[in-house]
């Protein structure tokens, strides 16, 4: 498994580190390689897990050849049957170093619907003759890469994120000593997470919460570089004592248990992590009407969707959830929970990884230089 860096969290790393803790569960041989950076806490969970982590120490991006003969060393050394790759950089290198050190199999897997810029795209184009295939975390994500050719509809395959359902689900005890830590009563408490950076637009969150009734807080788990710009927004909007911002918060699943509903202001989203590990612990959400939260979200069943940057909308159904009557938000939540586990438990997607790598293993009974 190739990533960037292991050294900060979001969601296509945190599902790296579930699959490979998962697939060396199920017997695999498996090895994170990480382009730069020391692998931070992951390295110790990964160990712990008996999945070996590789550091590239790339300092200069892809232009650092360094990385290029480590990581190419290292294949013809231990000779891996798959080489699978996350996100654009890594896989761009995994790609290209297939030249030089074949495998089997090499899959890389998009986690964004957004395209990003025409060098992004045109390295995409260029080398999609080398993937066996590319996978796509949802068919908002795939469809949005096929539309500007970024990949070939007949070798992009979507393949979801998943969740351990056994561990993130709701825990009355952990609630209630949350919400004890905290000095929460009875008041509404949204939770949201993710990087306070312009894509989750946390602008529109700030004047939503703002409109829905006082008696509603809301803590944001995440840092970015807008949270000095956010803090002041919140203040300028009387939210004080009503908004926390919590920084980088490791695990999220404590803040979760003790919430009352999750919201998602996002411009875009890929497959939105936040979102199922929500649903997992049985919370209603609200979130923008945009690819991935699409298929996360079953509309007035487990929860609802508004356009995107329109505080008024997404007001107006956060103070909808908060207005049901006990009985039907926890029917909600219920179906929440169902849903995760149906579509998104952690079970399931092993099950689909391991079908696809065994599928390509069979069509490639020697290592290679390009899908063919």
């Amino acid at each position: 498994m190739v990533i960037p860096t292991l050294d900060r969290f979001g969601g296509a790393e945190r599902q790296v580190m579930l699959l490979a803790r998962g697939l060396r569960s199920r017997g695999w041989r498996v090895t994170a390689i990480a382009l730069a950076g020391s692998g931070g806490d992951a390295a110790g969970e990964l160990a712990d897990a008996g999945v070996d982590l590789l550091s590239l120490e790339m300092r200069k991006g892809l232009a650092d050849p360094r990385g290029w003969l480590r990581l190419n060393r290292w294949l013809r050394r231990e000779r891996p049957q798959i080489l699978h790759a996350h996100l654009p950089h890594a896989a761009w290198m995994a790609r290209w170093s297939r030249l030089a050190a074949p495998v089997r199999v090499q899959i890389d897997t998009i986690h964004t619907s957004a395209t990003g810029s025409a060098g992004r795209r045109l390295g995409y184009r260029l080398s999609r003759w080398l993937p066996d295939r590319v996978t796509a975390v949802g068919e908002g994500v795939r469809e949005a890469h096929i539309t500007t050719r970024m990949v070939a509809a007949n070798r992009c395959t979507v393949v979801a994120n998943g969740v351990d359902t056994g561990v993130w689900r709701a825990d009355p005890d952990a609630r209630a000593a949350k919400r004890r830590e905290i000095g929460l009563g009875g008041e509404f408490l949204w939770f949201a997470a993710g990087r306070l950076e312009p894509v989750k637009d946390y602008a529109t969150m700030m004047r939503a919460i703002a409109q829905v009734p006082a008696g509603a807080r809301l803590a944001i788990a995440g840092a970015g570089t807008l949270e000095r710009e956010l803090r002041s927004l919140a203040a300028s909007l009387g939210l004080a004592g009503r908004v926390e911002f919590l920084g980088f918060v490791p695990d999220v699943r404590a803040w979760m248990q003790a919430a009352d509903g999750y919201v998602l202001s996002s411009r875009w989203e890929g497959l939105p992590m936040g979102l199922i590990e929500a649903a997992a612990c049985a919370l209603p959400a609200v979130a923008t009407d945009v690819a991935g939260s699409r298929e996360v979200i079953v509309e007035a069943e487990t929860g609802w969707l508004v356009p995107a940057a329109n505080p008024e909308r997404l007001a107006e159904k956060m103070a909808a959830v908060m207005r049901c009557a006990a009985g039907e938000r926890q029917a909600m939540s219920e179906r929440a929970r169902e849903l995760a586990v149906a579509r998104f438990g952690l079970a399931r997607v092993l099950d689909t990884w391991e079908a696809l790598y065994r599928e390509l293993l069979d069509r490639n009974p020697k290592p290679r230089r390009s899908a063919g």
